[in-house]
């Protein structure tokens, strides 16, 4: 099949279509343009970085198995985003760090700082939540489970897992909103 269009300019059900064919090169440009969102993803998750790397490379392996699977219902990304998830989760229940997922407590907002024009990095913030509203808000926000499917990933409790997501943004909510006041300084609402 001669193309007549570049791989840049194709839909993504359009290559993962010819992906789910054997096109290795078109399931280069889904990879090339969704792994960014994966890794990152998996970083707000909690993943370091070379976890994070690694997971990101199996979902992406994962997903050209089943390409033929892709319908077309949101983004590619996002559905590798889901895969990646929830080999991170798997990944945590067997890690014994992990196994208890008990609130921490609040942590030191007065470490989130802003960049020059205002901004805060919502990494840092996250970074800030107690791991278990990390985890949560995470795989509700940026992976797009449903609290259900959370709570049957993590083994907790459906109000458990709606108050980790509740407080976690809540706290992000109250403490990403700066507020100019009389001088220069910038103060957090909360």
């Amino acid at each position: 099949m001669i193309r007549t269009q570049p791989l840049s300019a194709m839909h993504d059900v359009e290559l993962a279509a010819l992906s789910a064919a054997g096109g290795r090169r078109e399931y280069g440009e889904l990879v090339r343009r969704h792994s960014p969102f994966v890794r990152a993803l998996l970083r707000r998750m909690g993943a370091q970085y070379a976890l994070a790397d690694d997971l990101a490379q199996d979902a992406f392996m994962r997903a050209y198995e089943k390409c033929m699977d892709f319908r077309g219902q949101g983004s590619f990304g996002s559905w590798v985003g889901r895969i990646a998830a929830r080999l991170y989760l798997r990944q945590i229940r067997h890690d014994a760090r992990y196994a208890d997922l008990e609130l921490l407590g609040d942590e030191d907002w007065q470490s989130l700082e802003m960049d020059p024009i205002g901004r805060f990095d919502l990494d840092k913030a996250l970074n800030a939540l107690s791991d278990s509203e990390r985890l949560c808000v995470s795989l509700c926000h940026g992976a797009g489970l449903t609290h259900e499917e959370i709570g049957k990933s993590l083994n907790l409790p459906l109000g458990t897992v709606k108050s980790h997501v509740k407080r976690g943004l809540q706290k992000l909510r109250g403490h990403l909103r700066p507020v100019q006041t009389a001088g220069t300084r910038l103060d957090r609402v909360g």
